[in-house]
């Protein structure tokens, strides 16, 4: 009976469709971003704004950055649901945006690279 127990935790998992979120992966995805975002202590502005303490951030909020007029005007507060459906197709979601990528299709690399981006306050810490 007791080799039975992790079978079904792992068919009770499956079957709901929980999956868990890797921070690992998400650092591995984040490479898709970096060439334009920063994260961390000493993150700055590129050609993108920097993404620290992201979730919760209004769109268009972060100084120094040039943002579109409909990436000011969107009136989003990023939370997880609104950046996975903005990361899958960036011009879709806020039409007239500057923001350049293919975007990410796979679920769960979408959650695992929310998972990453969670790490990060507004200040750049690492939450622990």
């Amino acid at each position: 009976m007791r080799n039975v127990w992790p079978t079904l935790a792992f068919l009770a998992l499956s079957s709901t469709g929980a999956i868990a979120q890797d921070i690992s992966a998400g650092e591995r995805s984040w490479n898709k971003c970096r060439a334009c975002h920063q994260v961390g202590e000493t993150a700055k502005n590129g050609v993108g704004p920097q993404l620290n303490g992201l979730f919760g951030r209004h769109s268009g909020a972060v100084d120094g950055y040039s943002y579109s007029a409909a990436n000011k005007n969107s009136g989003i507060t990023w939370d997880e649901a609104i950046f996975a459906d903005y990361i899958k197709d960036p011009k879709a979601k806020i039409p007239g945006t500057k923001m350049v990528f293919a975007g990410i299709k796979s679920e769960q690399e979408v959650k695992d690279l929310t998972a990453f981006l969670k790490q990060f306050g507004a200040d750049g810490k690492k939450a622990p």
